[in-house]
């Protein structure tokens, strides 16, 4: 990070690495840009047609529905309509999405929410489709909300650094471990409730995010398809990076780890020193690590190895 939160905000499409920063802006702007346009149209007469418009942009739980629009699984994500909804959502991405940041690198953290967003709409839709109880409703029911990626991000960071802790107003400092238990277990309490398809999502986000901290100690990257889709864009708008990207795939002669997709030399196939990079299974002693006893008890060897690697 570079600066002050808002600052970070205002430029945070002017600097790589910054996905917290983007997701955060892209949540604003499309919160926004939904406000006024509700507003407007509401006033000027058209409020229906906003109605319509905007549930092409919603979740549906009805299959055949779905199939007419499927953008509808990534553009939910984005959008919300309560101020309400959408402050804790940003408050608690930025929170807990610092600490994926810190060790994990920008990049993770964006595959972290997309994938948990993915997995929440599959875990509602699943739900609303094959339990009894919301029969009734699978055809009526549409969701909207950043909340399940913002979950993943949650019970990510509480499963990778479950012992850090925030001060919270009038409870004082609490480990993020039960901050994160506390509303996986409030989400599962309400998901018979009025808002059940949100509940659900949150439900199906938190599973994903345990899921994919416990599969990088593995060395299994579930964010893998995501990061593949995120630089293919990223290169069909830069071409800058194309050359470079072709020249380091023929001189790299092993694979493992994650890949780099950064700057490398075309000049010299000579690789670094060994002493220098960080092997997966450093890696994953170092997250154990966190995991017992804080980003604290890392020496700075340590420390400098989790920072070269969250740069990939």
């Amino acid at each position: 990070m570079y600066g002050n939160f808002w600052d970070n905000l205002k430029n945070a499409f002017r600097h790589s690495d910054n996905s917290l920063y983007k997701l955060i802006a892209i949540n604003i702007l499309v919160f926004f840009v939904v406000l006024i346009s509700r507003v407007l149209m509401t006033i000027t007469g058209f409020g229906d047609w906003y109605s319509t418009g905007i549930s092409y942009l919603m979740m549906p739980a009805s299959l055949p529905r779905l199939v007419t629009q499927p953008w509808s699984i990534f553009s939910y994500m984005f959008l919300h309509e309560g101020i309400f909804h959408i402050l804790f959502n940003m408050l608690f991405l930025y929170w807990f999405g610092l600490l994926i940041h810190q060790y994990l690198g920008s990049r993770k953290l964006a595959n972290l929410y997309i994938l948990g967003g993915l997995f929440g709409a599959l875990f509602y839709v699943i739900i609303y489709n094959l339990a009894p109880y919301f029969s009734n409703s699978v055809d009526s029911s549409l969701m909207l909300g950043a909340s399940a990626g913002v979950f993943a991000v949650v019970v990510g960071a509480a499963t990778l650094t479950p012992n850090t802790t925030f001060f919270l107003i009038l409870l004082g400092p609490v480990k993020i471990k039960y901050i994160a238990m506390f509303y996986v277990i409030l989400s599962f309490a309400n998901s018979i409730g009025a808002n059940a398809g949100g509940e659900l999502a949150h439900l199906g986000g938190a599973l994903l995010g345990f899921l994919y901290i416990t599969q990088l100690r593995k060395g299994i990257d579930l964010g893998l398809p995501v990061k593949k889709v995120g630089i293919f864009f990223e290169n069909l708008f830069s071409g800058r990076r194309s050359n470079v990207k072709v020249s380091y795939r023929k001189e790299k002669t092993t694979g493992g780890g994650f890949g780099s997709f950064g700057s490398s030399s075309s000049k010299s196939a000579t690789p670094a020193p060994k002493s220098d990079i960080a092997t997966q299974e450093e890696i994953d002693r170092i997250l154990d690590k966190i995991a017992d006893r804080g980003y604290e008890a890392l020496n700075k060897e340590e420390k400098r190895k989790l920072f070269e690697f969250s740069k990939k």
